[in-house]
């Protein structure tokens, strides 16, 4: 699942959607959710007009309109996901270069680890400050502390668990942190940038000629 709902506030319009090297940006997230996947479900705004790729819009199965929220767009997508599917993979169209390899290393660790989820994840290198107010509090340990990516690979009956509360959450993988779920960590990909500022994009043109362009 490609969740592309997002209205692009801090960006300035619909990343989602932009030219990236060739391609729309959602594009490439179906195309390396085609590595490991058999259907790929996009969730988009309303009134989204699609781009059709080799003769499905943005190359995917199928198109839902998502929610108010992140977590609502991610349960419109569960809905349209098969109830046969075992595992189910959920990434933030925001993220276009995550590359086939971090796709496999998510879904291979729940298939051999036997855990609930399997995120990847980055060090913090940076020093961390709690800051209130414009004034520093205190410097936070980051030891043990990580930042963490999509894409993000679950049991499917525990990520439909973990939504059918209508909770919220920055990602699935903290809906399943309020089961006690067991989440498994993965080694996360810098290239693997978040569109979040208009700035943003060009650094993607930069990398994406490092990613390859999955078929």
């Amino acid at each position: 699942m490609v969740v592309a709902g997002g209205s692009g506030s801090r960006f300035g319009r619909p990343k989602q959607f932009l030219d990236l090297a060739g391609r729309p940006v959602i594009a490439w997230s179906v195309a390396a959710a085609r590595t490991v996947a058999d259907g790929v479900v996009v969730v988009v705004p309303a009134d989204t007009d699609p781009a059709v790729v080799d003769g499905r819009p943005w190359g995917a199965d199928q198109v839902v309109t998502g929610g108010d929220t992140r977590c609502a767009s991610v349960r419109a997508g569960l809905a349209a996901v098969p109830g046969t599917a075992a595992v189910i993979v959920v990434h933030d169209a925001a993220r276009p270069l995550a590359p086939a390899p971090l796709w496999a290393a998510v879904v291979d660790a729940v298939a051999a680890d036997g855990v609930d989820g399997a995120i990847p994840v980055l060090p913090v290198a940076d020093t961390l400050k709690r800051v209130v107010d414009g004034t520093v509090e205190a410097t936070v340990d980051r030891d043990g502390m990580v930042t963490v990516q999509t894409p993000q690979a679950f049991v499917a009956a525990t990520l439909r668990a973990a939504h059918a509360a209508g909770d919220e959450a920055t990602d699935d993988a903290g809906l399943l942190e309020s089961l006690g779920a067991t989440v498994r960590t993965v080694a996360g990909d810098p290239r693997n940038l978040k569109l979040t500022r208009a700035g943003d994009l060009a650094v993607a043109e930069a990398l994406a000629r490092t990613v390859p362009v999955a078929p």
